[in-house]
C-alpha cells in the first residue's frame, strides 16, 4: 500500500464504512451476522435494557447509564451526524461504561449490553480500544475471540493488527503470545497499565475495599510480571514506562492493587540493576505504603527485603527508617519472615540507624524508649554474625558509645547497651572485626577509648592485657614473635591450671590446638605442656593432634623436632584414656607402625632415636603384633655392624610381626590384618615374607589359577604401597628401601621383574579383572617410570632378551602409547627410548619409527596407529616383518586377550590379506570357544573377537576367494548368535556389518559373492531377531549386487507360457491346475515362498543393482507360478504378487528412468509378458494388487507400447469395472498414473493413427460407462485427468458426446429426468471448465460438425459419413428416431448452457482476450451459422410432418447458441461480424444478424469513436438490404419484406443513437426511406417501417431535412389519403400518423404550405375513427 493510500485510510471516517449501509451482514456479538441483519432496532434495544436491569441487581454503579446510553433517546441517535463535542461526550460515557463492565464481562447481561452498544453506537468501530480493554482480561475465552472478530484490523499499521491471526481460526489468545507482545510493544504495556488506573478511577466510589477489580489486578500482575521475567534485557524505556504506575500502586489505598504492585517491584528488583537514588525512592515509598496499609506488613516488608537483597543496597534513608520504625508489628513480622527467609539485607540497612538513634539524643525524641529497647535487644539477640562489622565500625558509634556508657549510671541502659551484644555466640567473627578495627586506629585517644569499650562491652578474659607482653591474650597467641607466643602459652597454661573464670572453653581448646600446628618446635613444646593441663580436651582430639606431629615432621631434615616427638610419644604413652578406648589405642599403634622401620643405622641420629623411642613405648611393646620388638632391636644394634643394620633390623621386624601374627587367634589375626591394610609401610613389611612364582613369559591372569592370581594381586598392592610411599613424604627413604627389598625377594629374576612390570603396564585395559584390582593411570605411570629406570641400567645382552619376540616388554609399551592419558603416553615414550639401541630386536624398526615422532605420540593418542601403518606410504619388507611380529603376539594363545585387543586397536590401520591370514588361528580359536560347549567367554575375549572380525575389510577381501578357510571362518561368524555380554552386539551382527559396498566389490569372485548372498538370505529366513533382520536389510541395501546373482537365489527359471487370447489363457490355467494336482512342479517351485518373499522385500528399495534386466525372466516366472492353482497350498500369495509386480516396476524405472524405449541389447521385448500381468490383474481380488499391476502396465506402455496395445481394452475395462469404484486417494492416484503413462505411449506409437483413435475412443467409452459407479467427488478429477492426458483439443468432444449418449439412453420419469438433466449438465460444464477456452471452443466446433453429419431421422442412417464415430457415440441402427432427436437436442442445449455458464464466461471475458480465443469464437460462429442453415432446411422439409415442432425447437436452440457466441465477442469484432453476416446468402442469417445488432443498440453500451464510425458505415449495408426486393422472386418476397423491415428498424436505432452527433451520415437514410414511401407498389408493412424510420431521421436531422420536405410531405399526405389500405392495416395507419407528428414537431416553421392538407386529412381521420 502506498503512503498516499495510508494517509487516505487514516483520514477515512468510520461512518463512511460501506458495511454500515449494508443489511446483509450486521456485526453482532451474540448472533450470526445474517441472523442479526433480520433483527430490528427495538429488539436490540430491549435486549440491552434487559441486560442493564440484570446488571443493576449486581452493581448499582450502572444506574447513571439508564438516562444516557440506554435511554429512549439513544434509539434515534446517529452519531455520524453529531458534532465533535457530542461524540467526545458519548465516547467518554461509553469508555466509562465498558470500564465498569469489565469485571462482569463473562456474564450474559454484560454481553447483552455490549450487543446494544455495537448495534446502536458501533463501538466495534468507534471505540475499539475501550472494547478491547473491557475484554482483554478474558483473552483465553471464546467471547474475547468473538469480540476480536468484530474488529476491522487488517491494515498492517493498525494498533491491533497483531490480533488478526485470531479472527479466521477463532482460537483464543494464548497467554505466551500476550506476554511476548507485552514486552515487545511498550505501547501495549502502557495500555495494560492504564487499564488498571482507569478501572480504579471508575470504581473510586467503592472505597478501599473494591472486590470487583480483583480480576483486573490479577490480570495486571499475571501479565506484567511474566513479561518482565521473559524479556532478555530490561531497558530504561521499559522501566520508565512502568515506574509511574508502580508509584500509583504504592500510593493506592486498594489492598489488591498494592499487593500487585509489590510483586511487580520484586520482579523489577530481580531483573534489573537500578540506580541508588531509584532504590532509595522505592524503599521510601514501600515503607510509607506499609505504614498506611497495616493489613499488608508482611508483603510490604518482603518486597522491601527482595529490593534491598537484589540491588545490594548498603543503607536506606532516614525517612524510610522512620516509617519502618512506626510500624506497630515490625518486630513480629520480621521475626516471622526470618523463620523462613533471609532478612539480612534489610537488617544490614537498619542496624546503623538503630545504633545511631540509640546512642544519640535524637533517638529519644523520634522513637519511644520501649520500642528502641525492644528492637535493639531483638536485633542484637537474633542478628547473624555478619552484622558485627556494621555494629563495630559504624561511624562515630564506638567513641560515643564508650563515653555515653561511661557517664551513664542507669542500670537499665547498661543492660541495654552492653549485655545484648552477641559476643558469646560469634566469637570468631568478633575477633576478626576487632583485629581489623584496631589495625586502623592510630590515635592514642581512640585506642584508649577502644580498650575502654572492650573492657566495658566484652566480658571475656582473652582481650585483657598480659603484663609481660603488653598485649592481650588473643593477640599474643597469634603474635608473629615466637617468644611472645611462648609467653601467651605460659599465661594460658596458668589460666588452665588455676581455672580462672571468664574464658570460653572453645577458645582455650582452639588456642592450644592451633599452637600445636605451629612451625616452631619450642612453641609446639609449650603447647604440649599446656595441653597436659587441659582437662576438657577429648581423647580423640588429643590423639589426632599428636599423631599429626609424627605425620608432618621429617626428623631426617629437621633434627631439632626430636624433643617434640619424644614429648608427644610420652604424652601418648601416659594417656590413660587409651586403655578405656581399644579402637583408639589400635589406631595409635597402627599409625605408629611405619616409624618402627629402621631407616638409619646410627644411634646418635634423630631418625634412629625416633624409631627407638617408639619401639620402647608401652603402646608398642605391649601390643600383640609388636611385642618383643624393642628387645630384638637392642640385640640387632648390639651384634650387627652399622652397614648391615637396616637390612637385618627390618628383616627382624618382619620376622617378629610374622611370628606374633601366626600366634594370634583367628579373630585377632583377621582384625590385625585388616588394620595393617590401611598402613602402607607396615603392610609392606608383613607381605614381604610371602613368596610366589610364575614361570610364564606372559603373566596372563586369564590363564592363572586362583592361588597365583591372589599372589599377583598382593604383589601389585605391595608395589602400589611402596611406590606411593617412596615418591614423597617423610617416610620416602624407608619405602625406597622396601622397594629394593621387594625386588630382591619376589622379582629377583629379570624376566620375572619385567613380566610383572608388563602386567602393570597393560592391565588397565582389562575388562574382566581376574585379579580383582584395578590398575589406574597413576600406578601405570609410576610403573612405566620404574621400568624406564630399570631398562636404562641393563646391558646389551639383557636388552636383547627383553626385546625378543617372546618378551612382553615391547608390546606392552606400545599398548601404553594408545592410552587416553597424556602422562601415560609420555612415560611410555620415555621407557621406549631406552630400547632404541636394541638393534637385534624384531621390533626394532617399529620402535625406531615411533621414536622419530615422539612429540606427536605424546600429543595425539591416535597417532601411533598412523605411524605404524605408514600413513599410506609403501613399507619395506623389514618393516612389514616387524609388524608381523606384533600380529604374531596378537594371535599367540599366551598373550592376554586385553593385550591382544589393545594391540589390534593400535594396528587398526594395518590391513591386508596377509594380516587376515596371520590372525585366522586366533579367530578360529575364539569362535570354537564361543560355541555352546566352549568355556566361559571373557569380556576381553569377546572384544578381541570383534576386533578380529573387523579385519574382514576391503583390503583383505580377495583372500576369501583363494583361501577357503577364511571364507568358512567368516560364514561361521555370521552364524554365531551368541551375545557375550549385555549391551554388546552379537558376533553375527559384527560380521554382517563388515559386508560393506567396498568389501563386497573387492571379493572379485562371483561364486564368493553368491555364497555370501545365499548365507544372508538363509539367515533372514531363519532369523528371529529383528536387529539381525534390520542389519541384513541395511547390508543388502548398501552393497552393489548383480541382478543375475539375485535371480539365482530364486532358483532356476521356468519360462511361463501365456496364451494370447483370453480363452487360451483359461485353457492353459486349467491344464496347469491338472498338472499341479498330479505332482509338484519342477524348478522354481522348489524355492519356498517365504524365502522368495523376503528376497523380494529386500529388492523393493534396492538402488545399487547392476544388470537389473537379468531379474525380469525370473520375476515373470515367479508371477506365473503365483498364478498357478495349487490344491495343497493355502498360502495367500497376494502380497507376493504385489512384491513381484513392484520389483518389475522398479526394474523398468532403472532401465528407463525417463520412459524411453529400451534397446534390444539390454532387454528383449519378448521377455516382458504383458499378458501375464493382465492375467494377474483380472484374476486378483485385492485392490493393492490391481494398483501394482496397473502401475506396471503403465510403465510398460511407455517402454513397449506395441505389446501393451494388444491388451489395452482388457486393462481399461477392468479398471472401469473395479478400480474406479474405490474411494481412496491411492486408487485415484493409480488411475491417474495409468492413464498418464499408457495413453501417451499409445498415441505416440507410429503408423497406427486411425486404429489408435478408435482405441482411444473406446477407452473413453469405458470411462464414461463406469462413471455412474465412481464416487461423485472423484468423477470430475478422473475425467479431467483422462482428457488432459489424451489432449482436450482432440478428444474432449468425444467425451461430451458419449456423456450425452449416456444421458439420452436413460429412461426416467419427467420430474426425475429434469433433475437428472440439470445435475448432469452442471457436471458436464464443470468438466469442460477444467480446460482452456480454445480447447472448449474447438470441442464445441467438433460437436456441431458431428451433429451436422448425423442423419435427420432413423430411416436416413445410410447418409452417415463417419461411421466410426457414430458407432461409438450413437449407433443409429441400434436406437430409435426419438432417441436420436433427443440426443441432438440435448447436445445443442448443452452448447447453449456452456456458453452462458459463469465458469466459461469468466475465462473468456478478460481485459485482453487471447487471439486464439477470438479465432475459436469466429470458427464456432461460422459453424453454428452453417448448422442453422441446415436446420432451417430441415424445418422447411418437415413442415408438414410430425417432427416439425422438433425442428422448430432445434432452430430456436441454434439461434440461442448463436446469440451466446455473439455475446462473447468483443464490440469491435461484433460489429465486423455483424457486417459480414448481413451479407450472408441466407435471408434468415441476415435477419438474425440485424436482430442481434438491434439488441446491442438497445443496450446502454458506451461506444468509442472508432466503433461509432464502423457502425455508421453499416447504414450502407442496411440501405442495400432495404433497397432489395423490387425484382426478387415471389417465393422470397415475404421473407425479404421481413428483412427490409428489420433493416429499417436497425437504421432507426442507429439514428436514435448517433443521429444527433452525426447528422450528415443519415441524410442518405432519409433519401432511401423516402424512396420506399413514394413507391406505389411497396409492401405496406415495409412502408410503415419506412415511415417510422423517416420520423426518427427527421427528428435527428432537423434543419438538414428541410430540403426533403417537398418530396416528403406529399408522400406522407398521400399515404393518409389512401383510406382503404390505411384503415385495414392499423400499424400502417399508426406509422403514417407518427411520421406526420414527428415532422410537424421538428419542422413546425416549414410546414405552412401543407397546413391546410394536414388539417383536412386529420379531421377526416378523426371523424372516421370517431364514427
Amino acid at each position: 500500500m502506498t503512503s498516499l493510500a495510508h494517509q487516505l485510510k487514516r483520514l477515512a471516517l468510520p461512518q463512511n464504512d460501506p458495511s454500515l449501509l449494508s443489511r446483509k451482514d450486521v456485526a453482532s456479538l451474540l448472533f450470526d451476522p445474517k441472523e442479526a441483519a433480520s433483527i430490528d432496532r427495538d429488539t436490540f434495544f430491549a435486549l440491552g435494557c434487559t441486560g442493564l436491569e440484570e446488571l443493576l441487581g449486581i452493581e448499582s454503579a450502572f444506574e447513571e447509564f439508564q438516562e444516557t446510553l440506554f435511554s429512549q433517546a439513544s434509539k434515534g441517535l446517529e452519531r455520524s451526524v453529531q458534532t465533535k463535542e457530542v461524540n467526545q461526550k458519548l465516547d467518554a460515557s461509553i469508555s466509562l461504561f465498558l470500564t465498569r463492565l469489565s469485571p462482569y464481562f463473562l456474564l450474559k447481561p454484560a454481553q447483552k449490553c455490549i450487543e446494544w452498544l455495537i448495534h446502536r453506537f458501533h463501538i466495534h468501530q468507534y471505540n475499539q480500544d475501550s472494547l478491547i480493554a473491557c475484554s482483554l482480561p478474558y483473552h483465553e475465552t471464546k467471547v474475547f475471540v468473538r469480540v476480536i472478530q468484530l474488529l476491522k484490523i487488517k491494515d498492517p499499521t493498525h494498533r491491533w493488527n497483531w490480533l488478526q491471526c485470531l479472527q479466521k481460526p477463532g482460537v483464543p489468545l494464548a497467554r505466551g503470545t500476550l506476554i511476548t507482545h507485552c514486552y515487545k510493544d511498550l505501547g501495549f504495556m502502557d495500555f495494560i497499565c492504564s487499564l488498571v488506573t482507569k478501572s480504579v478511577k471508575a470504581y473510586s466510589h467503592s472505597g478501599e475495599n473494591c472486590p470487583q477489580l480483583r480480576v483486573i489486578f490479577s490480570f495486571y500482575a499475571s501479565t506484567i510480571i511474566p513479561a518482565l521475567d521473559a524479556v532478555e534485557k530490561v531497558t530504561d524505556a521499559l522501566v520508565a514506562k512502568l515506574l509511574p504506575y508502580v508509584q500509583k500502586g504504592l500510593k493506592s489505598s486498594l489492598v489488591d492493587y498494592k499487593a500487585a504492585t509489590y510483586m511487580i517491584v520484586c520482579q523489577l528488583a530481580v531483573k534489573v540493576v537500578m540506580e541508588s537514588h531509584l532504590v532509595d525512592t522505592l524503599a521510601l515509598q514501600i515503607s510509607k505504603s506499609v505504614v498506611k496499609t497495616p493489613t499488608l506488613p508482611r508483603e510490604g516488608l518482603g518486597s522491601l527485603i527482595v529490593l534491598l537483597q537484589n540491588q545490594k543496597a548498603e543503607s536506606i534513608s532516614e525517612k524510610a527508617f522512620g516509617y519502618l520504625s512506626a510500624i506497630p508489628t515490625l518486630v513480629p513480622t520480621l521475626k516471622d519472615i526470618a523463620s523462613v527467609y533471609d532478612i539480612g539485607p534489610l537488617l544490614r540497612c537498619l542496624l546503623p540507624h538503630l545504633v545511631r538513634f540509640v546512642v544519640t539524643d535524637k533517638g529519644r525524641f523520634l522513637m519511644s524508649g520501649t520500642t528502641i529497647l525492644f528492637i535493639f535487644r531483638y536485633f542484637c539477640q537474633d542478628v547473624h554474625c555478619k552484622f558485627l562489622p556494621a555494629l563495630v565500625n559504624c561511624d562515630s558509634v564506638l567513641p560515643s558509645r564508650a563515653r555515653y556508657c561511661r557517664d551513664l549510671g542507669d542500670d537499665q541502659l547498661w543492660r541495654v547497651f552492653v549485655q545484648p551484644l552477641p559476643l558469646s555466640r560469634y566469637p570468631g567473627a568478633l575477633d576478626v572485626v576487632l583485629e581489623g578495627h584496631v589495625s586502623d586506629i592510630s590515635n592514642k585517644e581512640e585506642q584508649n577509648l577502644f580498650h575502654q569499650f572492650i573492657s566495658l562491652s566484652l566480658s571475656s578474659g582473652k582481650y585483657k592485657i598480659i603484663p609481660e607482653s603488653d598485649t592481650t591474650l588473643l593477640l599474643g597467641l597469634n603474635h608473629p614473635l615466637p617468644s611472645v607466643r611462648n609467653l601467651a602459652l605460659e599465661h594460658l597454661k596458668e589460666i588452665l591450671r588455676t581455672g580462672q573464670a571468664g574464658f570460653d572453653e572453645d577458645f582455650l581448646r582452639e588456642a592450644v590446638l592451633e599452637r600445636l600446628r605451629d612451625d616452631v618446635p619450642e612453641v609446639v613444646l609449650a603447647a604440649l605442656k599446656a595441653m597436659q593441663v587441659m582437662k576438657f580436651l577429648s581423647a580423640e582430639d588429643m590423639v589426632s593432634s599428636l599423631l599429626s606431629l609424627f605425620q608432618r615432621t621429617d626428623v631426617s631434615k629437621a633434627g631439632n623436632w626430636f624433643p617434640v616427638l619424644k614429648e608427644a610419644m610420652r604424652v601418648l604413652d601416659n594417656t590413660h584414656l587409651l586403655e578405656e578406648i581399644p579402637t583408639l589405642r589400635n589406631r595409635v599403634v597402627t599409625e605408629l607402625l611405619p616409624f618402627l622401620v629402621i631407616t638409619c643405622p646410627y644411634e646418635n641420629l634423630p631418625e634412629y632415636q625416633v624409631a627407638s623411642c617408639v619401639a620402647r613405648s608401652s603402646l608398642i611393646s605391649q601390643h600383640p603384633l609388636t611385642q618383643g620388638w624393642s628387645q630384638a632391636l637392642e640385640d640387632v644394634m648390639a651384634r650387627t655392624c652399622p652397614s648391615d643394620v637396616m637390612g637385618v633390623a627390618n628383616q627382624q621386624l618382619i620376622s617378629t610381626m610374622t611370628k606374633n601374627l601366626l600366634g594370634m587367634e583367628a579373630s585377632s589375626k583377621r582384625s590385625c590384618v585388616s588394620n595393617l591394610k590401611h598402613t602402607r609401610q607396615a603392610g609392606c613389611l608383613s607381605f614381604l615374607g610371602l613368596r610366589g612364582r610364575t614361570s610364564e613369559t606372559w603373566w596372563n591372569p586369564e590363564k592363572l589359577d586362583n592361588t597365583t592370581c591372589c599372589y599377583l594381586r598382593l604383589l601389585i598392592r605391595l608395589f602400589e604401597m611402596t611406590i606411593a610411599g617412596a615418591s614423597q613424604g617423610p617416610l620416602a627413604p624407608g619405602f625406597r628401601a622396601l622397594m629394593r627389598l621387594l625386588f630382591q625377594v619376589h622379582l629377583s629374576e629379570l624376566p620375572e621383574l619385567f613380566g610383572f612390570l608388563s602386567l602393570l603396564w597393560g592391565y588397565g585395559w582389562s575388562q574382566s579383572d581376574q585379579l580383582d584390582h584395578r590398575v589406574g593411570a597413576v600406578l601405570q605411570t609410576q610403573a612405566l617410570y620404574v621400568g624406564r629406570a630399570l631398562l636404562s641400567s641393563q646391558n646389551g645382552k639383557n636388552l636383547k632378551l627383553l626385546t625378543s619376540a617372546t618378551s612382553p616388554v615391547v608390546p606392552s609399551l606400545l599398548m601404553c602409547l594408545g592410552s587416553p592419558v597424556r602422562e601415560v603416553r609420555r612415560a611410555a615414550v620415555a621407557a621406549l627410548q631406552e630400547l632404541g639401541g636394541a638393534d637385534a630386536s624384531p621390533f626394532h624398526l617399529v620402535t625406531k619409527k615411533l621414536l622419530q615422532e615422539t612429540e606427536e605420540l605424546i600429543t595425539d593418542p591416535s597417532h601411533v596407529s598412523q605411524a605404524i601403518a605408514g600413513k599410506g606410504k609403501a613399507q619395506d619388507k623389514k618393516m612389514i616383518a616387524s609388524v608381523d611380529q606384533l600380529l604374531g603376539c596378537v594371535q599367540s594363545p599366551d598373550c592376554p586377550s586385553y593385550t591382544a585387543r589393545a594391540l589390534l586397536q593400535l594396528l587398526r590401520e594395518v590391513n591386508g590379506e596377509a594380516v587376515l591370514e596371520v590372525l585366522l588361528p586366533a579367530m578360529e580359536r575364539l569362535l570354537d570357544q564361543s560355541g555352546p560347549d566352549g568355556p566361559t567367554f571373557l569380556k576381553d575375549e569377546a572384544l578381541l573377537l570383534q576386533f578380529l572380525l573387523t579385519k574382514y575389510n576391503e583390503q583383505s577381501a580377495p583372500l576369501l576367494a583363494r583361501h577357503k578357510g577364511s571364507l568358512e571362518c567368516f560364514i561361521r561368524a555370521t552364524g554365531t548368535l551368541l551375545e557375550p555380554f549385555p549391551g554388546m552386539p552379537s558376533f553375527q551382527l559384527v560380521a554382517l556389518e563388515q559386508i560393506t559396498k567396498p568389501f563386497f566389490a573387492a571379493l572379485g569372485d562371483e561364486k564368493v559373492q553368491q555364497r555370501l548372498l545365499a548365507v544372508m538370505f538363509d539367515l533372514l529366513v531363519d532369523c528371529k531377531n529383528p536387529v539381525c533382520a534390520q542389519t541384513i536389510n541395511g547390508v543388502f541395501k548398501s552393497i552393489t549386487v548383480d541382478g543375475e546373482l539375485v535371480a539365482a537365489e530364486f532358483g532356476p527359471v521356468d519360462r511361463p507360457k501365456v496364451s494370447g487370447s483370453v480363452h487360451q489363457t483359461r485353457r492353459s490355467k486349467m491344464l496347469k491346475a491338472q498338472d499341479s494336482a498330479s505332482g509338484p512342479p519342477d524348478g522354481i517351485s522348489a524355492v519356498p515362498w517365504q524365502r522368495v518373499t523376503l528376497i523380494l522385500e529386500l529388492l523393493q528399495h534396492k538402488k545399487k543393482l547392476k544388470r537389473p534386466q537379468k531379474l525380469v525372466p525370473t520375476l515373470f516366472s515367479l508371477l506365473s507360478r503365483s498364478l498357478e492353482p495349487v490344491q495343497d497350498d493355502v498360502t495367500n500369495l497376494e502380497y507376493t504378487k504385489q512384491l513381484i509386480l513392484s520389483c518389475l516396476l522398479n526394474v523398468c524405472y532403472k532401465l528407463s528412468p525417463d520412459g524411453a524405449l529400451i534397446s534390444k541389447d539390454v532387454l528383449e521385448e519378448e521377455k516382458f509378458n504383458v499378458e501375464l500381468v493382465v492375467q494377474c490383474l483380472r484374476g486378483s481380488g485385492m485392490p493393492q494388487t490391481h494398483h501394482h499391476a496397473l502401475l506396471l502396465l503403465g510403465t510398460m506402455a511407455r517402454i513397449f507400447p506395441e505389446k501393451v496395445l494388444h491388451n489395452i481394452m482388457p486393462i481399461f475395462t477392468f479398471m472401469g469395472a473395479n478400480v474406479m469404484r474405490l474411494d481412496d486417494a491411492y486408487s485415484f492416484q493409480v488411475i491417474s498414473k495409468t492413464v498418464q503413462m499408457v495413453i501417451p505411449a499409445l498415441i505416440k506409437l507410429p503408423g497406427r493413427t486411425e486404429s489408435m483413435e478408435t482405441v482411444v475412443i473406446r477407452v473413453v467409452h469405458v470411462f464414461v460407462d463406469a462413471l455412474p459407479h465412481v464416487p461423485e467427488h472423484r468423477r470430475r478429477p478422473v475425467l479431467a485427468g483422462l482428457m488432459t492426458t489424451l489432449g482436450a483439443g482432440h478428444f474432449l468432444w468425444v467425451l461430451l458426446l458419449l456423456l450425452f449418449k449416456q444421458h439420452a439412453m436413460q429412461a426416467t420419469s419427467a420430474d426425475a429426468g429434469e433433475t437428472a438433466l440439470q445435475r448432469d449438465v452442471e457436471f458436464w460444464i464443470s468438466v469442460c471448465c477444467e480446460f482452456e477456452v480454445p480447447e472448449q471452443l474447438l470441442s464445441l466446433f467438433k460437436i456441431l460438425k458431428y451433429l451436422s453429419r448425423l442423419p435427420e431421422d432413423k430411416e436416413d442412417g445410410e447418409n452417415s459419413t463417419d461411421a466410426g464415430v457414430n458407432d461409438v457415440a450413437l449407433p443409429t441402427d441400434m436406437h430409435s428416431g426419438k432417441e436420436l432427436r433427443h440426443y441432438k437436442f440435448l447436445s445443442l442445449s448443452f452448447l447453449s448452457q456452456l456458453l452462458a455458464s459463469d465458469g466459461f464466461v469468466g475465462k473468456v471475458v478478460l481485459p485482453f482476450i487471447h487471439l486464439c480465443c477470438l479465432h475459436g469464437l469466429l470458427v464456432l460462429l461460422e459453424e453454428i451459422l452453417c448448422y442453422i442453415n441446415s436446420v432451417a432446411r430441415c424445418v422447411e422439409a418437415n413442415a408438414n410432418k410430425p417432427t416439425a415442432k422438433f425442428w422448430r425447437a432445434m432452430l430456436n436452440k441454434s439461434y440461442d447458441v448463436l446469440d451466446k457466441v455473439i455475446a462473447l465477442l468483443p464490440t469491435d469484432t461484433f460489429i465486423t461480424v455483424m457486417r459480414g453476416l448481413m451479407a450472408n446468402k441466407l435471408p434468415s442469417v441476415r435477419r438474425k444478424a440485424m436482430e442481434l445488432l438491434n439488441n446491442k443498440l438497445q443496450q446502454k453500451t458506451v461506444w468509442n469513436n472508432d466503433q461509432v464510425c464502423v457502425l455508421l458505415n453499416l447504414t450502407k449495408d442496411l440501405l442495400s438490404i432495404v433497397s432489395r426486393g423490387q425484382h426478387e422472386d415471389d417465393e422470397e418476397e415475404e421473407e425479404q419484406a421481413i428483412n427490409r423491415q428489420t433493416a429499417l428498424y436497425s437504421l432507426k436505432l442507429l439514428c436514435r443513437s448517433f443521429g444527433a452527433s452525426h447528422q450528415e451520415a443519415f441524410v442518405p437514410v432519409l433519401h432511401g426511406a423516402m424512396e420506399l414511401v413514394t413507391s406505389p407498389h411497396e409492401d405496406r408493412n415495409v412502408m410503415g417501417s419506412a415511415l417510422l424510420c423517416i420520423a426518427e431521421v427527421t427528428s435527428a436531422l432537423k434543419a438538414l431535412a428541410v430540403p426533403q420536405l417537398p418530396r416528403l410531405m406529399p408522400a406522407v399526405l398521400q399515404t393518409l389519403k389512401e383510406r382503404k389500405e390505411l384503415f385495414s392495416n392499423k400499424v400502417y395507419l399508426l406509422s403514417a400518423v407518427t411520421a406526420l407528428q414527428r415532422v410537424s414537431e421538428t419542422l413546425p416553421h416549414f410546414i405552412s404550405p401543407y397546413l391546410k392538407d394536414i388539417l383536412d386529412l386529420m379531421l377526416h381521420l378523426f371523424t372516421r375513427l370517431y364514427s
